[in-house]
């Protein structure tokens, strides 16, 4: 179950990276490219439906990557004390 969410998850962060580089940090993005349409509003579409799918690729990688944090966490994962490591007392040695 854990390489089947791996996988999802791999898929999401490339579509995440794809969404945001199709993206312009000042608002242009793909508006850049359709110029003569800006007065029918199809850019101002094109833009909600990156930004939605923006946020929605990112909730789901949050949500995957806390499902896989979940079903890996039952693993062999101990956070204790290891007493291979633990120092041992030299034995004292009495002067009589």
């Amino acid at each position: 179950m854990t390489t089947l969410l791996t996988v999802v998850i791999l898929i999401v962060c490339f579509l995440l990276g794809a969404v945001i580089l199709v993206q312009n940090p000042k608002g242009g993005g793909l508006a850049n490219g359709f110029q003569g349409a800006s007065q029918i509003g199809g850019v101002q579409r094109t833009s909600n439906f990156l930004e939605k799918a923006t946020w929605y690729l990112a909730a789901a990688l949050f949500v995957l990557c806390i499902l896989v944090g979940s079903f890996a966490g039952n693993g062999s994962l101990d956070v204790g004390v290891d007493e291979s490591f633990a120092p041992t007392a030299a034995p004292i040695e009495t002067m009589e």
